[in-house]
């Protein structure tokens, strides 16, 4: 080795033994500031890798990693299963390139696979028994019909269903007792394992009713419209197409002119026209089909740059939480914000059961606004110290509230920080939407669902298409199993590659 690459080898060993001391220090520090808190002995080893990934990913090491790469090393852009591990190992390599001594060891090669195990036992605990030819479960949001309907529960679980989610935004607890039994009894007819979620509403923000003169009650570019937390009087001085109330009136106390509110995951964006005692008037910028749109009751609503403090858990939660936890083999959350909102659940169950059987309780947090995603060290933290846990990247809701130009960057951030906790991710939202509604897959969809299959499960919505649409992603993600996992390309052998 001449000595321009001599130098240049030394000071590349400098500098990555330099960052990994400070990776060491700082993730050390972090996670002595945790340890007390960790009731799970799985957890441990989780947590502290991913104080050190998130020690590593407060600097740019992009200089490093351009540097490494003509050395044939990694260039790190696959170390969140296990991060000082890979560190060691490049380390160790650079060390024997430049003929010294080495203080770090190659790590063996069941501490390196260590994460990437203990993700798998996550993902079993949470969602079941990994499907033979796939490593990636389906999750299928369950329709009202399916209280009444085993033949098509059957269906379902013989295309690929995995893990049946109960919104309980939607039906009633004795609906959902009934979609339970069925869910069991169909699986068991079928002798296969299906797992079921209960999703807690949370205070997702809501019109509660909509009020008109009109036949349909349609709003288009440039039309206002009057959104209201009173329920007992009605605008009649204002002239306006429509007229909604919000179901969580507490918005209305930060809202000021200018601010954005979506409904209906942003098939209309409006914006703040004018702040009234009783409510706001509305002006529609733009739909998402550029015509007219309807307005219905029981639609999300979310406000972007508004920023206000509503409690995690409404008395309908908690009430749906005791049925949950008695019928349920997984509790979603919705909307949680921050460490504290997990806590908040974490006390209920306590409250609802015992401490030990609060502790055996699955919990799935759907991340679904910024503020959820800027604190999701601390949400995976506080939930997987005592409970096992998943999160669900949400995306719709995600979506609105971030923008779609931020949409992409956030879901991958998102599957980086989970995989360095070891914590199972469900890819949520739209998936295969328009092949559930109509039985025909866009481009873009087979993409998308192609891309899912990083994530330990997929959930697909309701549409008349759903079984096909489960068995079109279960074959996508057999497919796919054989190319890649997570950020890893599979390098199988390729029949194009053949000599011809």
């Amino acid at each position: 080795m001449d000595q321009e690459s001599t130098e240049h080898v030394n000071n590349l060993l400098n500098k990555v033994a330099d960052l990994r001391d400070s990776i060491y220090e700082e993730g050390t520090k972090a996670f002595k500031k945790w340890e007390n808190e960790i009731s799970r002995d799985a957890f441990e080893l989780s947590a502290q890798n991913l104080a050190y990934y998130l020690a590593l990913r407060r600097r740019d090491v992009r200089d490093i990693q351009s540097e490494l790469t003509p050395w044939g090393l990694s260039s790190l852009g696959r170390l969140e299963s296990r991060t000082l591990n890979n560190i060691d190992a490049v380390l160790a390599s650079l060390s024997a390139i430049a003929g010294k001594d080495s203080r770090w060891s190659y790590p063996s090669q069941s501490s390196y696979i260590t994460g990437q195990e203990q993700l798998s036992k996550n993902a079993i605990e949470q969602f079941g028994k990994q499907p033979q030819n796939r490593h990636t479960r389906i999750m299928v949001t369950l329709p009202s019909e399916a209280s009444t309907d085993s033949k098509f529960l059957r269906e379902l679980i013989a295309c690929g269903m995995n893990v049946a989610r109960i919104n309980c935004a939607h039906d009633n607890t004795e609906t959902w007792k009934k979609m339970v039994d069925k869910v069991r009894k169909a699986a068991k007819d079928e002798q296969t394992e299906v797992k079921i979620l209960m999703d807690i509403a949370g205070p997702k923000i809501r019109t509660d009713w909509v009020f008109t003169t009109l036949k349909k009650p349609k709003v288009s570019p440039g039309d206002r419209w009057y959104l209201t937390k009173d329920n007992q009087t009605l605008p009649l001085d204002f002239e306006s197409k429509v007229t909604a109330g919000c179901s969580i009136p507490e918005i209305f106390e930060t809202l000021k002119k200018g601010d954005p509110v979506l409904y209906d995951d942003g098939t209309i964006e409006s914006v703040v026209d004018e702040v009234t005692e009783n409510g706001a008037v509305l002006k529609v910028k733009r739909t998402r089909t550029g015509k007219s749109v309807r307005v219905k009751a029981e639609k999300g609503l979310n406000f972007p740059k508004s920023q206000f403090d509503l409690e995690m858990l409404t008395a309908k939660d908690k009430d749906d939480l005791g049925f949950a936890v008695e019928h349920a083999d997984i509790l979603g959350l919705s909307f949680v914000k921050d460490a504290d909102d997990i806590k908040k659940v974490q006390k209920e169950l306590i409250h609802q059961t015992n401490k030990q059987r609060a502790a055996e309780i699955p919990l799935m947090a759907k991340i679904e606004t910024v503020q959820a995603v800027e604190n999701l060290p601390a949400i995976i933290m506080t939930a997987a110290s005592r409970n096992p846990f998943s999160v669900m990247i949400a995306r719709g809701d995600l979506a609105v509230e971030t923008g779609y130009s931020r949409l992409a960057e956030l879901q991958q951030e998102i599957m980086w920080i989970s995989e360095a906790a070891d914590i199972p991710v469900v890819w949520g939202t739209e998936v295969l939407d328009n092949m559930v509604s109509s039985g025909v897959p866009t481009r873009a969809e087979v993409t998308d669902a192609a891309e899912s299959g990083r994530a330990e499960c997929v959930m697909l919505n309701k549409g008349d298409h759903l079984p096909e649409g489960v068995a079109f992603l279960s074959e996508i993600l057999e497919k796919m199993q054989e190319h890649q996992y997570k950020k890893t390309s599979l390098l199988r052998a390729l029949s194009i590659a053949e000599d011809k």
